[in-house]
This record gives C-alpha cells, structure tokens and sequence, in this order.
C-alpha cells in the first residue's frame, strides 16, 4: 500500500501569526516543495480576551500544560483586553498575499477569531451571515480573488452556520473533527459543501499530556495511516514561530517514511460519493471546551 498523505492544514488566528509565523512557513514549505491550506482570520485580534478563560480550571490548566506565554507570545496573549485589537487584514495583507502567491490554497478562518469562538452558538443565521460575509470580502479584496474553502475558528460551528455557509462559493469547508470526508446533514437536509474534517491531534492537546517535545513528531506521523483521511492542522502561531524547527524536523522524519503532504483541497477530487453526516457537539483530550464532531454516517436513499 502507498505511504499515507497528509492534508496539512495551517490556522492563522493572529496578528503575530500572520505578520511572523505565515513568512517563515511559506518558505519552509516552498524548501519542501509542499503545498498547504492556509485559513486565515483577518478582523480583530481580540485572543488576549481568552484571558477571561483563566477562571475555568481547564483552561487554566492547558496554559500551563502548554507554556502558552512562550509558545505564544505575551502580545497574544494580551491582544484585545485593554482596548480593540488591531485589524489583521489591514496590517498583514501581504503575508496574507504572500501565501496565495506562493500557490498555496487560501481560506476564510474568521472575521473575529475571538468573538466567533465563544459567540457563535448565540449567533442567529443572519447574524453568522454578516460575520461570514465580512471576513470573505475582506479576505477576497486582500488576495484579488475568491478564497478557495473556509474552516471555523477553534472547530466551532452550528447548524445555523453551516446554513450561511451554503451561500459562499467554497470548493469544500474544514470545521469540525472526524474521520472521514462527509456531506453535512442539517434539519433533514443534506448540505452541498463537503467537510474535510481534522483527523489528527494538534501540539497543544497533546504537549505536555501525552509526549514531550521530542516525542512529539514521531506521536504524530505513527498516527498517520495509509488508505485513511489524515488531515493535520497546524497553528501559525506556534509551528511557525516558537515551534518552527520542530515542524521543520516533522517534515524531514516524515519524508523519510515516504510520508508527503497536501492542501486539503487535493483530497477532495479523490471522494466519490461521500456519505452524509450530521455535525454534533463533542470533547476532544487536551482541548477546553466543546468541538464540532463528526457523528454518524447517514445512508441517504
């Protein structure tokens, strides 16, 4: 059987992330002749206000599990809590456009990265409309053309959402975690944008619980399986900058396994047929907080 691929998968949720983790990963990746997805947030960076979050003993726990103040950055870590966060998109378009010229498949993350995260399953259809409409024109104006797909912020997304989503010219969306390729099924229906879920763990949910930093790559790549959906996502903020020689060192252990990787859109042509599923709500190790999970298979008649 031929050595698995990998979709690799790369959010960009902010300021830092995109300023300084999208240059040093767009070259890493250029040097390995790798193409990826890049999902990029280009409103507000308001992460900082995650502070709040410290009050919940889970949360409390994973950042310092994870050393978030240096696999972050402090500025992260306080972007948005005293005053309204710099606009991503307005000060960063030519990272952002620095991805797509490289060739590499660009997509929506968010408009507000923060506020779609902990606000989203308040959000009406409308509402989650506006939210979308705003990043994707934003984003669309930064590159000179559409983007191509579009995954939600921290694997959080609603019926409602995935409603408003239908109206956007995605070739294909990546929102929750799961197993497999699969159309959505929402009130009945089944949707016609196909979900390519995250299949593999992230650093931070595994750092610090299951392996250390010189256990992690190899963790990783024993969990990719040929003849499966393997889909990485990957964090600008961490494996492009506090972790970028780690990464760097993933991508050469995997290469020697005959492990390569591809932008998530690439998998897509390769899916005859994919079966329907409806998106539930779901705890995933090492992470705060529910996910979109991928539940059972539907046979459609």
């Amino acid at each position: 059987m031929a050595p698995p691929v990998v979709g690799l998968r790369i959010d960009v949720d902010t300021l830092r992330g995109t300023r300084l983790g999208v240059p040093a990963l767009v070259r890493l990746l250029h040097q390995a002749n790798i193409q990826a997805s890049f999902f990029f947030s280009v409103g507000p960076d308001n992460m900082g206000r995650h502070l709040w979050r410290l009050l919940r003993p889970t949360f409390l726990l994973k950042m310092m599990r994870t050393k978030a103040a240096s696999l972050y950055g402090w500025d992260i870590l306080c972007k948005g809590t005293m005053w309204p966060g710099p606009i991503i998109g307005q000060h960063c378009a030519e990272q952002i456009r620095l991805a797509a010229t490289a060739g590499h498949e660009i997509g929506l993350h968010a408009w507000d990265h923060h506020r779609w995260q902990t606000r989203v399953t308040a959000m009406d259809q409308a509402t989650v409309a506006r939210e979308l409409r705003r990043g994707w024109e934003r984003l669309a104006e930064i590159i000179g053309r559409r983007p191509d797909c579009a995954a939600a912020p921290a694997w959080r997304i609603t019926d409602a959402a995935l409603i408003a989503r239908e109206a956007f010219p995605c070739r294909y969306n990546s929102d929750c975690r799961g197993s497999s390729p699969f159309y959505p099924m929402v009130h009945g229906c089944r949707l016609s944008q196909l979900q390519i879920p995250t299949t593999l763990p992230t650093y931070d949910e595994l750092i610090g619980a299951i392996v250390t930093p010189a256990t992690y790559n190899d963790h990783v790549l024993n969990l990719c399986r040929p003849g499966q959906l393997n889909v990485l996502t990957i964090h600008a903020e961490a494996e492009g900058v506090s972790c970028l020689a780690l990464f760097r060192d993933f991508l050469d252990k995997a290469k020697g396994r005959g492990i390569s990787f591809a932008p998530l859109g690439a998998l897509a042509p390769a899916v005859e047929d994919a079966p329907a599923a409806r998106v539930g709500r779901g705890m995933v190790p090492g992470r705060e907080g529910w996910l979109a999970c991928q539940q059972e298979i539907i046979d459609l008649p």
